[in-house]
């Protein structure tokens, strides 16, 4: 039996990427498991040494730890290191190697969409490892601007910085939005409980020209996201597909199978 995980803080266990692994390992007649493995910040280096130790065949990392995982791991493949975090873990004998799917993923996503990002402008807010795959994959199809915002400016600045783009502080979040086509939450936080100030910004946006407003997050009920996208009139995607796509790049990764991205959707379909 193959066994396969995705590492996290006590939020591994909201993650729905065990239950949809496992449906595809059934769909497939692979004998293997998935599971949650819920891990201490302090712990990150016992954690990558145990996925060595008991034979792990492949995981995923996600929020908090794609950027602190990094230096555990035994080298970055090209796309990882270029975006400054993993979320996948892949096996090569007895090293591991850390990946990147998640731009891609996401491109993936905007691509079913619809949504063509060639010359047109976008905000991302977050400065965190989701962040930097979204400012990553945006680029990559050819957004012509791009504004990164986030509570801490800095980190906003530094990110911008390393991808040629805009910063700012949450504050600018409005202005910096005016005329932006894409809007992508790539923050933790979803609902007014988390972060009233946040949401107050977020219902002050004037959405002018904006199509398309994406939260990488998923099962979030009342999100602050969809609201504004109906107010401002733009579609909106939560984080599922993104989810699905970037799923599928990494069973690929580490089974060698090219698994069509359907079988990932639709074991979300039947988990939600």
């Amino acid at each position: 039996m193959k066994v396969f995980c995705v590492l996290s803080d006590e939020r591994v266990y909201q993650s729905k990427s065990p239950a949809m692994h496992t449906r595809v390992l059934q769909r497939l007649g692979i004998d293997g498991v998935y599971v949650p493995f819920q891990v201490r910040a302090d712990r990150l280096a016992d954690a990558v040494a145990g996925l060595k130790a008991l034979h792990v065949a492949g995981a995923n990392v996600t929020v908090p730890y794609k950027e602190a995982i990094m230096p555990y791991v035994d080298r970055l493949d090209e796309e990882a290191s270029a975006i400054g975090a993993l979320n996948t873990i892949v096996r090569e004998g007895d090293r591991l190697v850390g990946c990147n799917t998640d731009a891609r993923g996401f491109a993936d996503c905007l691509r079913d969409a619809g949504f063509c990002p060639e010359g047109k402008s976008g905000l991302v807010v977050g400065t965190g490892g989701a962040a930097r795959a979204v400012v990553h994959a945006l680029g990559s199809l050819g957004l012509g601007h791009i504004t990164v915002v986030g509570r801490s400016f800095a980190r906003a600045e530094e990110l911008a910085r390393a991808f040629g783009c805009k910063a700012g502080g949450l504050d600018s979040l409005g202005s910096s939005h005016a005329a932006a086509q894409i809007l992508v939450n790539a923050t933790s936080v979803s609902t007014s409980s988390e972060a009233p100030e946040l949401a107050e910004l977020v219902r002050g946006i004037d959405g002018n020209g904006c199509e398309l407003v994406v939260d990488v997050n998923y099962g979030r009920r009342d999100s602050i996201w969809e609201h504004a996208a109906a107010s401002i009139g733009a579609r909106f995607m939560d984080g599922l597909p993104m989810l699905a796509y970037q799923a599928q790049r990494s069973f690929a990764l580490w089974s060698g199978l090219e698994v069509p991205p359907k079988y990932f959707l639709e074991a979300l379909d039947e988990i939600s």
